[in-house]
């Protein structure tokens, strides 16, 4: 056994990530005859048919390494959003690159600044490496703005601003981001987390690209993935639009071969079709509609307006024993104490049919819990 001082101090109080069962050991171990999970966020579409030919095409050479700098994805991504391929930083998912942007920047002492609940990593990034997480509570289920800037200090490196959040749904609209970033001081890199940025269609949502970054040339980072509308969360592909020396030191600490080469070819297969993305976009908005009315129609409390690809429901009490009483029923959902809601779940918007059977079970849930 390691000696108790082996490890670094800063991790003593972490706990390892806990993964939700597999659909099929949940059938198994509860006798089941089906399962439906809308527990992770994920797209209920899976990869564009061009993605599944991409990496058919690439798995005869999956003897040799992978592009180590995904060459091809970053120049085609340099050009969906006009930027140069220095401003483009990849990693494996979103949370790979947020993971990379502490290990460049992040020392012990140091301050980052987020709305909470929010993303546990904006978090545990930063408890990994010594500094302090400061987690503002939000108001009325969104990041407050103004109080995040009231937050900053001279020991504060980065602030993270999730448009819209996970796990609420809600957004920041532009007048507040554009006050947001009239205030921040210099020192400061801003990482806009736009990871359901394709689901959003309300008219004041900004594009943090092109409004912050290319058209007012802020310090800020702004996150797009592949795992969520475009199908690709078993492969893991995100990325972030940035100032070049930003995005040249996460290059310094970022592994040579974490994105495989499927998931980059699928990645850059994915780009250039609009239509599938709106049919996607549309789909899942009926999906929410509909399972925002069986949560508030079962007198439950819901977090709006959502406008990403799941809802935020306030169970009250300790949500657990729901998501338990769910789990016998076959569905799998998303307890919130980990994002600091302990009361609450996190519903992914799945297919009509997956939504009208979470909310028949949901509805027995809760009958049975008040006997």
């Amino acid at each position: 056994m390691a000696p108790r001082d082996f490890f670094r101090p800063a991790i003593a109080d972490l706990v390892p990530y806990e993964p939700g069962m597999p659909v099929e050991e949940v059938q198994r171990e509860l006798g089941l005859d089906r399962v439906v999970k809308l527990a992770s966020n994920e797209g209920q579409f899976g990869p564009f048919p061009a993605a599944l030919a991409a990496v058919e095409r690439g798995l005869g050479d999956s003897n040799r390494y992978p592009d180590g700098g995904a060459y091809r994805l970053t120049v085609a991504l340099a050009e969906k959003h006009g930027v140069a391929p220095e401003n483009v930083a990849l990693a494996a998912g979103a949370d790979g690159v947020l993971m990379y942007l502490s290990l460049a920047v992040l020392d012990p002492g140091d301050e980052v600044v987020c709305g909470w609940p929010s993303f546990p990593s904006y978090v545990l990034d930063a408890v990994k490496l010594g500094a302090k997480p400061v987690r503002i509570p939000l108001r009325e289920d969104r990041y407050d703005a103004q109080a995040l800037i009231g937050a900053v200090t001279e020991r504060t490196k980065i602030v993270y601003v999730a448009n819209p959040n996970n796990p609420t749904g809600t957004m920041v609209a532009r007048e507040g981001l554009d006050t947001y970033f009239s205030l921040v001081p210099e020192h400061v890199v801003t990482v806009l987390d736009e990871a359901y940025f394709e689901y959003v269609v309300e008219s004041d949502y900004p594009d943090g690209i092109e409004e912050y970054f290319k058209r007012d040339a802020r310090q800020v980072l702004v996150l797009r993935t592949f795992s969520k509308i475009y199908g690709l969360a078993a492969l893991r592909v995100g990325y972030g639009i940035g100032p070049s020396d930003v995005v040249q030191g996460i290059r310094k600490v970022r592994n040579a071969f974490d994105i495989s080469q499927p998931a980059q070819d699928a990645a850059r297969a994915s780009l250039g079709d609009p239509a599938e993305l709106g049919r996607r976009r549309d789909m899942t908005a009926a999906g929410r509609a509909q399972l925002l009315e069986i949560c508030s129609g079962l007198g439950l409390r819901v977090a709006t307006p959502a406008v990403a690809n799941f809802l935020y429901v306030d169970i009250g009490g300790d949500a657990r024993t729901i998501f338990e009483a769910l789990l016998r029923e076959g569905v799998i959902v998303r307890p919130l104490g980990p994002f600091g809601a302990a009361g609450a779940i996190r519903v992914t918007v799945g297919s009509p049919e997956e939504n009208e059977f979470f909310g028949e079970a949901l509805a027995r849930c809760l009958a049975l819990a008040a006997r």
